[in-house]
Protein backbone atom coordinates (compact mmCIF):
# COMPACT_ATOMS: atom_id res chain seq x y z
CA UNK A 1 0.00 0.00 0.00
CA UNK A 2 2.85 2.37 0.82
CA UNK A 3 4.19 1.49 -2.68
CA UNK A 4 1.68 2.00 -4.44
CA UNK A 5 1.02 5.27 -2.73
CA UNK A 6 5.03 6.42 -3.43
CA UNK A 7 4.31 5.55 -6.89
CA UNK A 8 1.07 7.42 -7.50
CA UNK A 9 2.91 10.48 -5.97
CA UNK A 10 5.74 9.84 -7.83
CA UNK A 11 3.79 9.80 -10.95
CA UNK A 12 1.77 12.26 -10.37
CA UNK A 13 5.00 14.85 -9.75
CA UNK A 14 6.73 13.21 -12.89
CA UNK A 15 3.76 14.17 -15.07
CA UNK A 16 3.13 18.14 -12.92
CA UNK A 17 6.93 18.32 -14.29
CA UNK A 18 6.09 17.30 -17.65
CA UNK A 19 3.20 19.80 -17.97
CA UNK A 20 4.77 22.51 -16.73
CA UNK A 21 7.99 22.43 -18.73
CA UNK A 22 5.65 21.78 -21.88
CA UNK A 23 3.42 24.63 -21.17
CA UNK A 24 6.12 27.24 -20.11
CA UNK A 25 8.35 26.10 -23.62
CA UNK A 26 4.47 26.97 -25.15
CA UNK A 27 4.31 30.16 -23.49
CA UNK A 28 8.04 31.06 -24.36
CA UNK A 29 7.47 29.92 -27.86
CA UNK A 30 4.16 31.21 -28.90
CA UNK A 31 3.80 34.21 -27.12
CA UNK A 32 5.89 36.50 -29.66
CA UNK A 33 4.14 34.22 -33.12
CA UNK A 34 0.61 35.04 -31.04
CA UNK A 35 1.12 38.79 -30.88
CA UNK A 36 2.28 39.00 -34.48
CA UNK A 37 -0.12 36.61 -35.72
CA UNK A 38 -2.57 39.55 -34.06
CA UNK A 39 -0.40 42.10 -35.40
CA UNK A 40 -0.56 40.61 -38.90
CA UNK A 41 -4.77 40.76 -39.24
CA UNK A 42 -5.35 44.14 -38.80
CA UNK A 43 -5.34 46.48 -41.44
CA UNK A 44 -4.46 48.68 -43.46
CA UNK A 45 -0.29 47.13 -42.54
CA UNK A 46 -0.42 43.69 -41.22
CA UNK A 47 1.07 41.34 -43.19
CA UNK A 48 -1.93 39.02 -43.84
CA UNK A 49 -4.20 41.71 -44.01
CA UNK A 50 -4.23 43.01 -47.68
CA UNK A 51 -7.56 45.52 -48.40
CA UNK A 52 -8.57 46.23 -45.44
CA UNK A 53 -9.24 49.34 -43.80
CA UNK A 54 -7.42 51.24 -40.84
CA UNK A 55 -8.22 49.29 -37.51
CA UNK A 56 -10.19 46.62 -38.97
CA UNK A 57 -9.54 43.07 -37.92
CA UNK A 58 -9.58 40.64 -40.52
CA UNK A 59 -11.03 37.30 -38.36
CA UNK A 60 -8.76 35.06 -41.04
CA UNK A 61 -7.00 35.42 -43.93
CA UNK A 62 -8.58 32.47 -45.30
CA UNK A 63 -10.90 32.98 -48.43
CA UNK A 64 -12.10 29.38 -49.22
CA UNK A 65 -13.56 26.58 -46.84
CA UNK A 66 -13.93 28.81 -45.08
CA UNK A 67 -14.23 32.22 -46.05
CA UNK A 68 -13.17 34.37 -43.09
CA UNK A 69 -12.21 37.61 -44.89
CA UNK A 70 -14.27 39.60 -43.20
CA UNK A 71 -15.04 41.75 -39.69
CA UNK A 72 -16.56 40.20 -36.63
CA UNK A 73 -17.82 42.97 -34.20
CA UNK A 74 -17.10 39.99 -31.59
CA UNK A 75 -13.44 38.96 -32.62
CA UNK A 76 -12.62 42.34 -33.00
CA UNK A 77 -13.57 43.58 -29.95
CA UNK A 78 -12.31 40.74 -27.50
CA UNK A 79 -8.87 41.83 -30.05
CA UNK A 80 -8.67 44.73 -29.32
CA UNK A 81 -9.72 44.40 -25.15
CA UNK A 82 -6.31 42.08 -25.05
CA UNK A 83 -4.55 44.56 -27.01
CA UNK A 84 -6.22 47.86 -24.89
CA UNK A 85 -5.45 45.81 -22.05
CA UNK A 86 -1.49 45.32 -22.67
CA UNK A 87 -1.73 49.37 -23.70
CA UNK A 88 -2.96 50.61 -20.68
CA UNK A 89 -1.02 48.18 -18.21
CA UNK A 90 2.59 49.40 -19.68
CA UNK A 91 3.15 45.90 -21.62
CA UNK A 92 3.17 46.99 -24.98
CA UNK A 93 3.36 51.47 -25.26
CA UNK A 94 2.91 51.21 -28.79
CA UNK A 95 -0.25 49.96 -29.29
CA UNK A 96 -1.81 53.71 -29.20
CA UNK A 97 -2.18 54.41 -32.89
CA UNK A 98 -3.76 51.12 -33.72
CA UNK A 99 -6.02 51.52 -30.86
CA UNK A 100 -7.27 55.28 -32.27
CA UNK A 101 -7.81 53.19 -35.96
CA UNK A 102 -9.94 50.68 -34.45
CA UNK A 103 -12.23 53.61 -32.51
CA UNK A 104 -12.40 55.12 -35.58
CA UNK A 105 -13.09 52.10 -37.99
CA UNK A 106 -15.68 50.91 -35.04
CA UNK A 107 -17.40 54.32 -35.48
CA UNK A 108 -17.97 54.11 -38.93
CA UNK A 109 -19.23 50.59 -38.62
CA UNK A 110 -21.82 51.59 -36.46
CA UNK A 111 -23.24 53.99 -38.96
CA UNK A 112 -23.38 51.34 -42.14
CA UNK A 113 -26.48 50.46 -42.80
CA UNK A 114 -27.12 46.36 -42.70
CA UNK A 115 -29.48 43.99 -43.35
CA UNK A 116 -29.80 44.00 -39.07
CA UNK A 117 -31.18 48.05 -39.76
CA UNK A 118 -29.42 50.90 -39.35
CA UNK A 119 -27.93 53.05 -36.69
CA UNK A 120 -31.12 53.46 -35.30
CA UNK A 121 -32.70 50.53 -36.00
CA UNK A 122 -31.54 47.46 -34.80
CA UNK A 123 -27.86 47.75 -37.09
CA UNK A 124 -25.62 47.55 -34.33
CA UNK A 125 -26.48 43.55 -34.30
CA UNK A 126 -25.05 43.04 -37.00
CA UNK A 127 -22.57 40.25 -36.53
CA UNK A 128 -19.93 40.87 -39.55
CA UNK A 129 -18.93 43.47 -42.22
CA UNK A 130 -16.91 43.34 -45.34
CA UNK A 131 -13.11 44.71 -44.31
CA UNK A 132 -13.77 47.57 -46.63
CA UNK A 133 -16.15 48.80 -44.01
CA UNK A 134 -19.19 47.79 -46.24
CA UNK A 135 -22.16 45.85 -45.21
CA UNK A 136 -22.14 42.30 -45.90
CA UNK A 137 -25.16 41.61 -47.45
CA UNK A 138 -25.34 37.91 -47.95
CA UNK A 139 -27.35 35.20 -45.46
CA UNK A 140 -26.34 34.77 -42.12
CA UNK A 141 -27.26 34.25 -38.33
CA UNK A 142 -28.11 37.69 -37.46
CA UNK A 143 -28.67 39.84 -34.84
CA UNK A 144 -25.94 38.84 -32.89
CA UNK A 145 -26.14 40.77 -29.83
CA UNK A 146 -22.57 40.93 -28.00
CA UNK A 147 -20.87 42.78 -30.21
CA UNK A 148 -21.79 45.88 -29.24
CA UNK A 149 -21.33 44.95 -25.58
CA UNK A 150 -17.84 43.74 -26.31
CA UNK A 151 -16.71 47.12 -28.05
CA UNK A 152 -18.44 48.89 -25.51
CA UNK A 153 -16.52 47.00 -23.18
CA UNK A 154 -13.03 47.51 -24.69
CA UNK A 155 -13.61 51.19 -25.98
CA UNK A 156 -14.31 51.93 -22.07
CA UNK A 157 -11.24 50.62 -21.25
CA UNK A 158 -9.30 52.37 -23.11
CA UNK A 159 -11.17 55.93 -22.20
CA UNK A 160 -11.00 54.92 -18.58
CA UNK A 161 -6.84 55.05 -19.40
CA UNK A 162 -7.20 58.19 -21.28
CA UNK A 163 -8.98 60.04 -18.66
CA UNK A 164 -6.45 59.02 -16.09
CA UNK A 165 -3.94 60.28 -18.44
CA UNK A 166 -5.63 63.86 -18.67
CA UNK A 167 -7.48 63.73 -22.34
CA UNK A 168 -10.99 64.05 -21.85
CA UNK A 169 -12.24 66.00 -24.44
CA UNK A 170 -11.34 63.18 -26.71
CA UNK A 171 -12.82 60.63 -24.29
CA UNK A 172 -15.80 62.61 -24.22
CA UNK A 173 -16.69 64.24 -27.62
CA UNK A 174 -15.07 61.44 -29.46
CA UNK A 175 -15.81 57.86 -27.59
CA UNK A 176 -18.35 58.58 -25.58
CA UNK A 177 -20.63 58.71 -28.54
CA UNK A 178 -19.65 55.00 -29.74
CA UNK A 179 -19.55 53.75 -26.31
CA UNK A 180 -23.08 55.49 -25.69
CA UNK A 181 -24.77 53.78 -29.32
CA UNK A 182 -23.70 50.43 -28.02
CA UNK A 183 -24.96 51.29 -24.57
CA UNK A 184 -28.16 52.36 -25.61
CA UNK A 185 -28.50 49.39 -28.05
CA UNK A 186 -27.78 46.71 -25.03
CA UNK A 187 -30.25 48.16 -22.72
CA UNK A 188 -32.93 48.37 -25.39
CA UNK A 189 -32.26 45.37 -26.44
CA UNK A 190 -30.96 42.87 -23.88
CA UNK A 191 -33.97 40.90 -23.92
CA UNK A 192 -34.94 40.01 -27.43
CA UNK A 193 -33.54 36.58 -29.03
CA UNK A 194 -30.45 36.63 -30.42
CA UNK A 195 -27.94 34.37 -32.61
CA UNK A 196 -25.56 32.88 -29.86
CA UNK A 197 -21.82 33.51 -30.67
CA UNK A 198 -21.00 30.42 -32.50
CA UNK A 199 -23.33 32.10 -34.85
CA UNK A 200 -25.99 28.97 -34.98
CA UNK A 201 -28.39 29.36 -32.17
CA UNK A 202 -31.13 31.64 -32.27
CA UNK A 203 -32.74 32.26 -28.94
CA UNK A 204 -30.54 33.67 -25.54
CA UNK A 205 -27.28 32.66 -25.18
CA UNK A 206 -25.19 32.99 -21.28
CA UNK A 207 -21.80 34.73 -23.43
CA UNK A 208 -24.40 37.15 -24.42
CA UNK A 209 -26.42 38.21 -21.48
CA UNK A 210 -23.22 37.63 -19.30
CA UNK A 211 -21.08 40.40 -21.91
CA UNK A 212 -24.41 42.39 -21.75
CA UNK A 213 -24.43 42.39 -17.94
CA UNK A 214 -20.93 43.72 -17.48
CA UNK A 215 -21.20 46.29 -20.15
CA UNK A 216 -23.88 47.70 -18.84
CA UNK A 217 -22.56 47.94 -15.21
CA UNK A 218 -19.38 49.48 -16.27
CA UNK A 219 -21.06 51.85 -18.63
CA UNK A 220 -23.13 53.22 -15.99
CA UNK A 221 -20.32 53.72 -13.84
CA UNK A 222 -18.31 55.40 -16.75
CA UNK A 223 -21.40 57.74 -17.59
CA UNK A 224 -21.06 58.68 -14.24
CA UNK A 225 -17.47 59.45 -13.97
CA UNK A 226 -17.73 62.02 -17.25
CA UNK A 227 -20.87 63.40 -16.00
CA UNK A 228 -23.53 61.74 -18.46
CA UNK A 229 -25.52 61.34 -15.26
CA UNK A 230 -28.54 61.18 -16.86
CA UNK A 231 -28.28 57.44 -18.42
CA UNK A 232 -26.93 56.01 -15.42
CA UNK A 233 -30.22 54.76 -13.85
CA UNK A 234 -31.53 53.27 -17.18
CA UNK A 235 -28.34 51.35 -16.96
CA UNK A 236 -28.13 50.21 -13.52
CA UNK A 237 -31.97 49.15 -14.19
CA UNK A 238 -31.36 46.72 -17.18
CA UNK A 239 -27.79 45.09 -15.76
CA UNK A 240 -29.87 44.54 -12.44
CA UNK A 241 -31.95 42.26 -14.88
CA UNK A 242 -29.50 41.41 -16.47
CA UNK A 243 -27.97 39.81 -13.54
CA UNK A 244 -31.20 38.10 -12.75
CA UNK A 245 -31.56 36.38 -16.12
CA UNK A 246 -28.40 35.51 -15.80
CA UNK A 247 -29.04 33.41 -13.03
CA UNK A 248 -31.91 31.56 -15.04
CA UNK A 249 -28.95 29.42 -17.35
CA UNK A 250 -27.51 27.42 -14.40
CA UNK A 251 -29.27 23.73 -14.49
CA UNK A 252 -28.54 22.60 -10.61
CA UNK A 253 -29.47 19.30 -10.99
CA UNK A 254 -26.92 18.75 -13.69
CA UNK A 255 -24.52 21.54 -12.00
CA UNK A 256 -23.37 23.06 -15.57
CA UNK A 257 -24.36 26.10 -17.00
CA UNK A 258 -27.04 25.97 -20.62
CA UNK A 259 -25.28 27.62 -22.65
CA UNK A 260 -28.60 28.50 -24.58
CA UNK A 261 -32.30 28.70 -24.15
CA UNK A 262 -32.90 26.89 -27.48
CA UNK A 263 -31.46 24.52 -30.26
CA UNK A 264 -32.33 21.41 -28.74
CA UNK A 265 -28.40 20.30 -27.38
CA UNK A 266 -27.39 19.49 -24.32
CA UNK A 267 -26.18 23.67 -23.72
CA UNK A 268 -22.64 22.11 -22.51
CA UNK A 269 -20.69 24.72 -24.30
CA UNK A 270 -17.14 26.94 -24.06
CA UNK A 271 -19.68 29.73 -24.53
CA UNK A 272 -19.75 29.55 -20.62
CA UNK A 273 -16.42 29.95 -20.24
CA UNK A 274 -15.76 32.13 -22.45
CA UNK A 275 -18.43 33.81 -20.55
CA UNK A 276 -16.48 33.28 -17.40
CA UNK A 277 -12.78 34.71 -18.69
CA UNK A 278 -14.39 37.62 -20.37
CA UNK A 279 -16.88 38.53 -17.27
CA UNK A 280 -13.06 38.19 -15.07
CA UNK A 281 -13.22 40.63 -12.44
CA UNK A 282 -9.99 40.20 -9.87
CA UNK A 283 -11.77 42.70 -7.25
CA UNK A 284 -14.88 39.76 -7.23
CA UNK A 285 -13.33 36.82 -5.63
CA UNK A 286 -15.59 33.75 -6.55
CA UNK A 287 -18.47 35.29 -6.91
CA UNK A 288 -21.04 32.91 -8.09
CA UNK A 289 -23.92 35.50 -9.07
CA UNK A 290 -21.62 36.81 -11.90
CA UNK A 291 -20.20 32.84 -12.53
CA UNK A 292 -16.74 34.20 -11.45
CA UNK A 293 -14.11 31.80 -12.73
CA UNK A 294 -13.19 30.35 -9.45
CA UNK A 295 -16.83 30.12 -8.46
CA UNK A 296 -18.48 27.06 -7.17
CA UNK A 297 -20.66 27.00 -10.19
CA UNK A 298 -18.50 28.01 -13.10
CA UNK A 299 -15.95 25.58 -11.24
CA UNK A 300 -18.31 22.43 -11.59
CA UNK A 301 -19.37 23.60 -15.14
CA UNK A 302 -15.97 23.62 -15.95
CA UNK A 303 -15.43 19.97 -15.18
CA UNK A 304 -19.12 18.67 -16.84
CA UNK A 305 -17.96 20.77 -20.48
CA UNK A 306 -14.85 18.93 -20.14
CA UNK A 307 -15.41 16.05 -19.58
CA UNK A 308 -18.51 15.60 -22.66
CA UNK A 309 -15.36 15.79 -24.74
CA UNK A 310 -13.13 12.95 -23.15
CA UNK A 311 -14.69 10.11 -25.24
CA UNK A 312 -15.49 11.71 -28.52
CA UNK A 313 -12.30 12.61 -29.92
CA UNK A 314 -9.52 10.12 -31.25
CA UNK A 315 -6.62 12.26 -29.77
CA UNK A 316 -8.33 12.16 -26.25
CA UNK A 317 -8.19 8.17 -25.65
CA UNK A 318 -6.13 7.24 -23.36
CA UNK A 319 -5.92 9.85 -20.96
CA UNK A 320 -6.43 10.34 -17.28
CA UNK A 321 -9.84 11.14 -16.57
CA UNK A 322 -8.46 13.96 -14.22
CA UNK A 323 -5.91 14.98 -16.62
CA UNK A 324 -6.34 17.62 -19.58
CA UNK A 325 -7.94 16.95 -23.19
CA UNK A 326 -8.28 18.75 -25.98
CA UNK A 327 -11.80 20.39 -26.18
CA UNK A 328 -14.52 21.78 -28.49
CA UNK A 329 -16.87 24.23 -29.05
CA UNK A 330 -19.87 21.53 -27.45
CA UNK A 331 -19.99 17.88 -27.56
CA UNK A 332 -22.54 17.52 -30.48
CA UNK A 333 -20.71 19.88 -33.03
CA UNK A 334 -20.21 19.00 -36.79
CA UNK A 335 -19.08 21.95 -38.03
CA UNK A 336 -15.63 21.52 -40.49
CA UNK A 337 -16.20 18.03 -38.79
CA UNK A 338 -17.02 18.64 -35.17
CA UNK A 339 -12.86 19.05 -33.72
CA UNK A 340 -11.25 20.97 -30.80
CA UNK A 341 -10.58 24.38 -31.19
CA UNK A 342 -7.12 26.33 -30.08
CA UNK A 343 -9.33 29.30 -28.49
CA UNK A 344 -11.73 26.54 -26.45
CA UNK A 345 -8.90 24.29 -25.08
CA UNK A 346 -6.94 27.83 -23.80
CA UNK A 347 -10.25 29.27 -22.43
CA UNK A 348 -10.05 25.99 -20.10
CA UNK A 349 -6.68 26.99 -18.84
CA UNK A 350 -7.21 30.84 -18.71
CA UNK A 351 -10.45 29.89 -16.21
CA UNK A 352 -8.32 28.09 -14.33
CA UNK A 353 -5.24 30.93 -13.66
CA UNK A 354 -7.82 32.87 -13.29
CA UNK A 355 -9.51 31.06 -10.32
CA UNK A 356 -5.83 30.58 -9.12
CA UNK A 357 -4.54 34.24 -8.59
CA UNK A 358 -8.24 35.14 -7.09
CA UNK A 359 -7.49 32.34 -4.45
CA UNK A 360 -3.95 33.54 -3.48
CA UNK A 361 -5.34 37.26 -2.83
CA UNK A 362 -8.07 35.44 -1.13
CA UNK A 363 -5.36 33.24 0.62
CA UNK A 364 -7.77 30.29 0.83
CA UNK A 365 -10.37 28.41 -1.08
CA UNK A 366 -13.76 27.65 -0.63
CA UNK A 367 -15.09 23.93 -1.65
CA UNK A 368 -19.33 23.76 -1.50
CA UNK A 369 -21.28 20.88 -2.61
CA UNK A 370 -21.57 22.87 -6.10
CA UNK A 371 -17.78 22.60 -6.31
CA UNK A 372 -17.38 19.04 -4.81
CA UNK A 373 -16.77 17.06 -7.87
CA UNK A 374 -14.48 19.65 -9.22
CA UNK A 375 -12.28 19.54 -6.41
CA UNK A 376 -12.30 15.61 -6.18
CA UNK A 377 -10.62 15.03 -9.51
CA UNK A 378 -7.56 16.27 -7.53
CA UNK A 379 -7.86 15.14 -3.83
CA UNK A 380 -10.41 12.47 -3.84
CA UNK A 381 -11.22 12.47 0.13
CA UNK A 382 -11.33 16.59 0.27
CA UNK A 383 -14.79 17.66 2.10
CA UNK A 384 -16.70 20.41 1.69
CA UNK A 385 -15.08 23.26 3.28
CA UNK A 386 -12.79 26.39 3.40
CA UNK A 387 -9.34 25.68 3.28
CA UNK A 388 -6.19 28.80 3.93
CA UNK A 389 -3.27 28.74 2.14
CA UNK A 390 -0.88 27.66 4.56
CA UNK A 391 -2.97 24.86 4.92
CA UNK A 392 -1.62 21.24 3.44
CA UNK A 393 -4.82 20.46 1.31
CA UNK A 394 -4.68 24.34 0.07
CA UNK A 395 -1.37 23.41 -1.56
CA UNK A 396 -2.16 20.42 -3.08
CA UNK A 397 -5.41 21.36 -4.92
CA UNK A 398 -3.68 24.35 -6.15
CA UNK A 399 -0.90 22.50 -7.20
CA UNK A 400 -2.83 19.78 -8.63
CA UNK A 401 -5.33 22.63 -10.95
CA UNK A 402 -2.16 24.42 -11.87
CA UNK A 403 -0.92 21.13 -12.78
CA UNK A 404 -3.86 20.82 -14.78
CA UNK A 405 -4.21 24.08 -16.43
CA UNK A 406 -0.74 23.84 -17.88
CA UNK A 407 -1.67 20.55 -19.69
CA UNK A 408 -4.63 22.21 -21.76
CA UNK A 409 -1.45 24.71 -22.79
CA UNK A 410 0.33 21.51 -23.57
CA UNK A 411 -2.16 20.14 -25.66
CA UNK A 412 -2.06 22.90 -27.45
CA UNK A 413 1.91 23.16 -27.96
CA UNK A 414 1.14 19.69 -28.90
CA UNK A 415 -0.95 20.11 -31.72
CA UNK A 416 0.58 23.91 -32.68
CA UNK A 417 2.90 23.68 -35.99
CA UNK A 418 6.31 23.88 -35.74
CA UNK A 419 5.33 27.42 -37.22
CA UNK A 420 3.78 28.54 -34.56
CA UNK A 421 0.89 29.25 -36.69
CA UNK A 422 -2.72 29.04 -35.07
CA UNK A 423 -5.67 28.20 -37.03
CA UNK A 424 -9.28 27.94 -35.65
CA UNK A 425 -9.45 24.03 -34.94
CA UNK A 426 -7.17 20.79 -35.02
CA UNK A 427 -8.39 17.51 -36.32
CA UNK A 428 -9.99 15.25 -33.58
CA UNK A 429 -8.40 12.08 -34.92
CA UNK A 430 -4.90 13.26 -35.47
CA UNK A 431 -4.72 17.21 -34.34
CA UNK A 432 -3.64 18.43 -37.23
CA UNK A 433 -4.63 21.94 -38.02
CA UNK A 434 -8.11 22.12 -39.33
CA UNK A 435 -10.42 24.85 -41.01
CA UNK A 436 -9.31 28.69 -41.26
CA UNK A 437 -5.72 29.47 -40.88
CA UNK A 438 -3.85 32.22 -38.72
CA UNK A 439 -7.52 32.99 -36.86
CA UNK A 440 -6.97 36.17 -34.81
CA UNK A 441 -8.96 35.22 -32.25
CA UNK A 442 -6.93 31.68 -31.38
CA UNK A 443 -4.09 34.20 -31.30
CA UNK A 444 -5.15 36.42 -29.27
CA UNK A 445 -6.99 33.43 -26.88
CA UNK A 446 -3.44 32.09 -26.68
CA UNK A 447 -2.13 35.99 -25.33
CA UNK A 448 -4.92 36.41 -22.27
CA UNK A 449 -4.30 32.81 -21.49
CA UNK A 450 -0.33 33.41 -21.26
CA UNK A 451 -1.34 36.67 -19.03
CA UNK A 452 -3.32 34.28 -16.63
CA UNK A 453 -0.87 32.08 -16.15
CA UNK A 454 1.86 35.18 -15.41
CA UNK A 455 -0.71 36.11 -12.67
CA UNK A 456 -2.05 39.29 -14.79
CA UNK A 457 -5.35 40.81 -14.00
CA UNK A 458 -6.96 43.93 -15.65
CA UNK A 459 -9.13 46.41 -14.18
CA UNK A 460 -12.05 46.11 -12.13
CA UNK A 461 -15.80 46.56 -13.84
CA UNK A 462 -17.72 46.21 -10.89
CA UNK A 463 -18.61 42.41 -10.57
CA UNK A 464 -18.08 42.61 -6.65
CA UNK A 465 -20.98 43.14 -3.88
CA UNK A 466 -23.56 42.75 -6.53
CA UNK A 467 -27.11 41.27 -5.03
CA UNK A 468 -29.22 39.74 -7.36
CA UNK A 469 -32.90 41.49 -7.34
CA UNK A 470 -35.37 39.14 -5.70
CA UNK A 471 -37.26 40.63 -8.88
CA UNK A 472 -36.93 41.10 -12.34
CA UNK A 473 -38.62 43.81 -14.57
CA UNK A 474 -38.23 44.89 -17.64
CA UNK A 475 -41.03 47.70 -17.04
CA UNK A 476 -44.60 48.05 -16.41
CA UNK A 477 -46.77 49.32 -13.80
CA UNK A 478 -48.17 48.62 -10.03
CA UNK A 479 -51.18 48.85 -9.08
CA UNK A 480 -54.31 48.47 -11.54
CA UNK A 481 -54.29 45.05 -13.53
CA UNK A 482 -55.84 44.63 -16.51
CA UNK A 483 -57.50 40.57 -18.09
CA UNK A 484 -55.42 40.02 -21.17
CA UNK A 485 -55.87 37.09 -23.26
CA UNK A 486 -53.57 36.03 -25.76
CA UNK A 487 -54.39 33.57 -28.42
CA UNK A 488 -52.17 32.28 -31.21
CA UNK A 489 -52.68 30.67 -34.69
CA UNK A 490 -49.83 27.80 -34.50
CA UNK A 491 -49.57 24.53 -35.80
CA UNK A 492 -47.61 21.65 -33.72
CA UNK A 493 -46.39 18.41 -33.74
CA UNK A 494 -47.28 16.14 -31.25
CA UNK A 495 -45.82 16.97 -28.12
CA UNK A 496 -45.13 20.00 -29.01
CA UNK A 497 -46.36 22.99 -26.85
CA UNK A 498 -46.71 27.16 -26.82
CA UNK A 499 -45.74 29.15 -24.66
CA UNK A 500 -45.57 32.72 -23.69
CA UNK A 501 -42.99 34.83 -21.56
CA UNK A 502 -42.35 38.50 -22.22
CA UNK A 503 -40.93 41.61 -20.35
CA UNK A 504 -42.48 42.16 -17.09
CA UNK A 505 -43.13 39.53 -14.03
CA UNK A 506 -46.75 38.21 -14.87
CA UNK A 507 -45.11 37.09 -18.29
CA UNK A 508 -41.92 35.47 -16.21
CA UNK A 509 -39.31 38.17 -17.11
CA UNK A 510 -38.49 37.25 -20.27
CA UNK A 511 -37.55 33.40 -18.79
CA UNK A 512 -37.60 30.52 -20.85
CA UNK A 513 -38.11 27.91 -18.55
CA UNK A 514 -40.79 29.95 -16.53
CA UNK A 515 -42.45 30.71 -19.98
CA UNK A 516 -46.39 30.36 -19.66
CA UNK A 517 -48.41 27.46 -20.97
CA UNK A 518 -50.91 27.96 -23.46
CA UNK A 519 -53.91 26.19 -23.65
CA UNK A 520 -54.55 24.08 -27.03
CA UNK A 521 -58.37 23.75 -26.09
CA UNK A 522 -59.38 25.83 -29.23
CA UNK A 523 -57.06 24.36 -31.92
CA UNK A 524 -54.51 25.41 -33.80
CA UNK A 525 -55.38 28.57 -31.74
CA UNK A 526 -53.66 28.50 -28.29
CA UNK A 527 -54.63 30.61 -25.53
CA UNK A 528 -54.02 31.78 -22.25
CA UNK A 529 -55.38 34.90 -19.72
CA UNK A 530 -52.80 36.79 -17.84
CA UNK A 531 -53.24 39.56 -15.48
CA UNK A 532 -50.93 42.36 -16.68
CA UNK A 533 -50.24 45.74 -15.40
CA UNK A 534 -52.58 48.75 -16.63
CA UNK A 535 -51.64 51.51 -19.22
CA UNK A 536 -48.70 49.70 -19.29
CA UNK A 537 -46.36 48.84 -23.22
CA UNK A 538 -45.34 45.32 -22.87
CA UNK A 539 -43.54 43.34 -25.10
CA UNK A 540 -44.03 39.69 -25.25
CA UNK A 541 -43.02 36.43 -27.77
CA UNK A 542 -44.43 32.88 -28.38
CA UNK A 543 -42.18 30.57 -27.63
CA UNK A 544 -42.30 26.50 -29.00
CA UNK A 545 -41.40 23.29 -26.41
CA UNK A 546 -40.53 20.08 -28.23
CA UNK A 547 -38.46 17.31 -26.53
CA UNK A 548 -36.19 19.89 -24.41
CA UNK A 549 -35.53 22.28 -27.47
CA UNK A 550 -36.85 25.68 -26.79
CA UNK A 551 -37.30 27.78 -30.11
CA UNK A 552 -38.34 31.74 -30.13
CA UNK A 553 -40.55 33.49 -32.52
CA UNK A 554 -38.81 35.75 -35.14
CA UNK A 555 -37.71 39.08 -34.08
CA UNK A 556 -38.94 41.69 -33.14
CA UNK A 557 -40.96 40.94 -29.48
CA UNK A 558 -44.65 41.53 -30.48
CA UNK A 559 -46.36 44.81 -28.21
CA UNK A 560 -49.36 45.55 -26.71
CA UNK A 561 -50.33 48.40 -24.82
CA UNK A 562 -52.64 47.48 -21.79
CA UNK A 563 -56.13 49.77 -21.16
CA UNK A 564 -56.40 51.61 -18.24
CA UNK A 565 -59.51 48.84 -16.88
CA UNK A 566 -61.27 45.92 -18.25
CA UNK A 567 -60.11 43.10 -20.47
CA UNK A 568 -58.04 42.98 -23.41
CA UNK A 569 -57.78 40.08 -26.32
CA UNK A 570 -54.77 40.00 -28.44
CA UNK A 571 -54.93 37.66 -31.39
CA UNK A 572 -51.63 36.65 -33.36
CA UNK A 573 -50.01 33.83 -35.60
CA UNK A 574 -47.35 32.59 -34.69
CA UNK A 575 -43.98 33.89 -36.69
Amino acid sequence: MRFTLLFTLVGLAVRALAQSSAADAYVASESPIAKSGVLANIGPDGSKSQGAKPGIVVASPSTSNPDYLYTWTRDSSLVFKALIDQFTTGEDTSLRNLIDDFTTAEATLQQVSNPSGTVSTGGLGEPKFNIDETAFTGAWGRPQRDGPALRATAIITYANWLLDNNNSTYVVNTLWPIIKLDLDYVASNWNQSTFDLWEEVNSSSFFTTAVQHRALREGATFANKIGQTSVVSGYTTQADNLLCFLQSYWNPSAGYVTANTGGGRSGKDANTLLASIHTFDPAAGCDAATFQPCSDKALSNLKVYVDAFRSIYSINSGIASNAAVATGRYPEDSYQGGNPWYLTTSAVAEQLYDALIVWDQLGGLNVTSTSLAFFQQFSSGVSAGTYASSSSTYQTLTAAIKTFADGFLAINAKYTPSNGGLAEQFSKSDGTPVSAVDLTWSYAAALTSFAARDGKTYASWGAAGLTVPSQCSSGGSGGNTVAVTFNVQATTVFGENIYITGSVDALQNWSPDNALILSAANYPIWSITVNLPASSTIEYKYIRKYNGAVTWESDPNNSITTPSSGSYIQNDTWR
